[in-house]
């Protein structure tokens, strides 16, 4: 299938008056009749008939061949964009500044970055020693590693503590399964460990010659833990732990003051951890809490203690806690920062002698800060209406400055840091956007609509300044709306294109997100996942109403999640817009809910539900995009997708 594109994505949500797809277009490729193969289930008591099972055999020659026809259809389609497709890939590629590089992250005597050259595609990973005056070391340079490479992604990147060493990841074949390597820094030399077929997650011990990493079983999950010893065969390699429960995940971390190895086991509601001694990698990993269904928490390490971020006894907001760490038993756990019904706890980091919280409030991403030693306590406060706000790579554990990333959606990426005693910050580095683009042309509001059941629903947006809010303004909506996750409005150079053309841009934060909070997130999954897409619809009425845009000038728009959102959406209400796009949408998702041998599926059932009980059938049958298509008239869409897709599977 075609890879994703950003210049077709772009086109696509700007062809608003061009059919991308056409549902009775008699060139439309068909299917070889010897693929045509339907599948009949029967799931309590309801006879279920897939027409398309065929497709799910990549293997089979008539399947891809019928993959390749809709791709020379797409093609066709698209031939009279050609010129377009141009114009606007140089626009793109011009506001990208080629050779770049990032803001050095200092490890002990160190400074680590990586950089950009024009005309290469990847990465070039370096470092310096002492000063960041001294000459330039290249640790790795993914251009090499990539020649002659159909496919080529490194994720782990590991360097050992006392320097000497690497470990990294590369995936070759695009479906995130990696082979780790070894590199000598000193002297540039590779070593001959490699441990194949492995996950991304990738731990030293303190010794320097001890890894730790995990694999995956056959349905993409983490669930053995591996100690490999540099020098050893990986087929003699240990193995430390065995998940045996499908429905938990398991990975490996280590606390910032490098005291700890955590394993950590979890899903989408329960986790649990288990510490070892950095400095005794062949030792047992201790219990700091069994898992217990629906309470989640994460630790990190200072002095003698454990800090513990929990949703524990109806917290659903999350509270932090402390512990000896030689105690670490619920028992023995004290509040640190309590329980709030409008500030949500999403992340924290422990330095030497300051707490780092990022949080939630009111919908927007806010940074709290403790001193550990006078209990003194502020918060980092943001000039714009709406922004994204990142925890970056702190890795000093005995620093007084906090890195974070900013955002807007007029603001560039930027790096600040941050002084936790003075509270100044300073800009280390911001994106730069080339072409003249000037982010005083345009304007950014936050504005809220209000639903059937009287929740109000934030809506972030961008144009440019002078448009008329007349209803003549062509208009993209995005959503996501599950698993949690906040969709803060982000910047985006391609999106410039759009904005420079009269397009207003518009983010939902739906229910089944994060942005308001835990509560926010639960009012919008299993038995509520109905409220994400009601939602969506009146965030789209309400631009509609307010003039913004019209229903002929709407586009909407997401990926894997939430394509599964648009794809709801124009069931439910095919009027509702001009055109959808749709980036590797989840839409067939009864049929994929119903089999456990698909990656991540289990671990879906805390999402959607599990199809083998009734309740959650007949829910999912309600809204499943894929088993609600009917006859009638749907708005345009461009829908893309990726063969060897993990995720979102292609058919």
């Amino acid at each position: 299938m075609k890879t994703r594109n950003p210049s077709w994505i772009l086109l696509g949500i700007m062809l608003v008056g061009v059919a991308i797809v056409t549902n009775n277009c008699a060139s439309e490729p068909k299917p070889p009749v010897a693929a045509r193969v339907a599948q009949v289930d029967t799931v309590l008591g309801h006879e279920r008939t897939d027409d398309y099972y065929w497709l799910r055999n990549k293997e089979n020659p008539e399947v891809i061949a019928y993959l390749e026809a809709e791709n020379a259809y797409t093609e066709k389609i698209m031939k009279h964009t050609e010129k377009l497709q141009e114009e606007l890939y140089n626009e793109i590629l011009g506001r990208i500044k080629e050779t770049d590089l990032t803001v050095p992250i200092s490890r002990d005597n160190y400074y680590y970055y990586s950089r950009t050259e024009e005309g290469k595609q990847y990465v070039i990973y370096c470092r310096k020693i002492g000063s960041l005056e001294a000459e330039e070391q290249i640790l790795l340079d993914l251009n090499k590693l990539a020649e002659g490479k159909d496919f080529f992604s490194l994720d782990a990147f590991a360097v050992s503590p006392d320097h000497k060493l690497l470990a990294y990841a590369v995936d070759e074949q695009g479906n995130e399964h990696y082979n780790i390597f070894f590199k000598n820094l000193e002297t540039g030399e590779m070593l001959p460990d490699t441990i194949k077929d492995a996950s991304n997650s990738v731990q030293w011990a303190n010794d320097n010659q001890t890894v730790f990493y995990t694999i995956f079983d056959e349905s993409w999950r983490p669930y053995k833990l591996f100690r490999h010893k540099l020098g050893d065969d990986s087929k003699t390699d240990v193995l430390v732990y065995h998940e045996p429960d499908d429905a938990f995940w398991i990975d490996i971390v280590k606390t910032k003051n490098m005291k700890f190895l955590v394993l950590e086991f979890g899903n989408k509601t329960t986790s649990e951890m288990r510490i070892l001694n950095a400095d005794n990698p062949t030792g047992e990993f201790r219990l700091v809490h069994p898992r217990q269904q629906d309470m989640m928490y994460d630790i990190e390490s200072h002095d003698n203690d454990l800090y513990i971020l929990t949703n524990d006894n109806d917290a659903k907001n999350f509270k932090l806690m402390v512990t000896p760490d030689d105690k670490p038993a619920r028992k023995n756990w004290k509040e640190v920062i309590p329980h709030s019904l409008t500030v949500k706890l999403d992340d924290f980091e422990v330095f030497r002698n300051h707490l780092v919280v990022y949080a939630r409030q009111g919908g927007l991403p806010i940074i709290i800060i403790r001193n550990l030693k006078t209990g003194e306590e502020h918060d980092i406060a943001f000039p714009e209406q709406s922004y994204s706000l990142y925890q970056s790579n702190n890795p000093d554990f005995n620093t007084n400055l906090v890195r974070f990333n900013y955002e807007s959606m007029i603001t560039p990426n930027s790096v600040y840091d941050y002084n936790m005693d003075t509270r100044e910050r300073e800009l280390k580095k911001q994106k730069e956007v080339l072409g003249g683009y000037n982010p005083d042309d345009y304007q950014i509001e936050r504005i809220f609509a209000e639903t059937a059941d009287s929740t109000m629903v934030p809506i972030s947006i961008v144009y440019k300044k002078g448009i008329a809010r007349d209803g003549s303004n062509p208009c993209v909506l995005y959503g996501y709306g599950s698993y949690g996750f906040s969709t803060d409005p982000w910047f985006s150079a391609a999106r410039v294109s759009l904005l420079d053309r009269g397009f207003i841009y518009a983010i939902a934060q739906v229910r089944g997100g994060g942005e308001m909070g835990r509560y926010w997130y639960d009012d919008g999954k299993l038995l509520k996942k109905m409220n994400t897409f009601t939602d969506f619809i009146a965030c789209a009425d309400h631009l509609v109403q307010e003039k913004y845009t019209s229903t002929d000038k709407l586009i909407i728009n997401g990926g894997s999640a939430g394509g599964l959102l648009v794809g709801a959406v124009m069931n439910m209400r095919p009027n509702l817009c001009k055109a959808v796009v749709a980036d590797v949408p989840f839409v067939d998702v009864v049929n994929t809910m119903l089999d456990e041998t698909l990656p991540l599926t289990v671990f879906e059932y805390e999402e959607w539900g599990n199809p083998n009980e009734e309740k959650y059938y007949d829910y999912m049958m309600a809204y499943s995009p894929y088993d609600n298509v009917d006859a009638k008239a749907y708005p345009d869409i461009l829908i893309t997708a990726g063969l060897n897709d993990t995720r979102v599977q292609y058919w």
